[in-house]
């Protein structure tokens, strides 16, 4: 049997050849699937997603969240685009939290929307946003005022965090 292929991506078989080289590594026909598939920015199907760990430890492929997958931080220095690895992998739980602190701050005196808040970290899924601002309010940083979609956030002040708080209200 022959397979007719177009190499899509030449550094991309540069950089797999390398990683094969230095560990000694084959590479499985769902290997290849697989990395295709994370290359793309594609879901892994069921039948392939066996192959995920082993490129995991093999530094070719990062775990970013629940079942999602991005090409290695190394892959990205070997190509010499370190900032779109930096995109691509979203910023740390706490860079996150800070950004949303500094739109809170910034708009102190009317303080901040959930819709403006998830402008601030557009990678971000409303359910994500909100459990960052939970945190914050839990971390008695931040507190809300009004409900639904009329409810805005503000910095908690010195006053605020050395009253004792109300654990009824929102």
């Amino acid at each position: 049997m022959t397979l007719q292929g177009e190499i899509q991506d030449p550094q991309f078989l540069r950089f797999l050849e390398q990683i094969g080289r230095e560990r000694l590594a084959t590479f499985t026909t769902g290997d290849f699937l697989t990395l295709d598939l994370v290359h793309r920015e594609q879901f892994v199907a069921d039948e392939l997603r066996s192959c995920l760990p082993d490129l995991v430890e093999q530094g070719i492929i990062e775990r970013t969240g629940r079942g999602r997958y991005i090409l290695s931080q190394r892959f990205y220095g070997f190509l010499g685009k370190k900032g779109v690895y930096t995109r691509k992998r979203g910023l740390d739980r706490e860079t996150n939290k800070a950004l949303l602190l500094k739109h809170i701050q910034d708009n102190h005196k009317e303080g901040s929307r959930l819709q403006e808040l998830m402008q601030v970290l557009p990678a971000l899924s409303r359910d994500k946003v909100q459990k960052l601002l939970r945190e914050l309010k839990t971390e008695r940083r931040i507190h809300n005022r009004g409900q639904t979609k009329a409810a805005r956030w503000y910095l908690v002040s010195d006053e605020t965090r050395i009253a004792p708080r109300n654990e009824n209200s929102t």
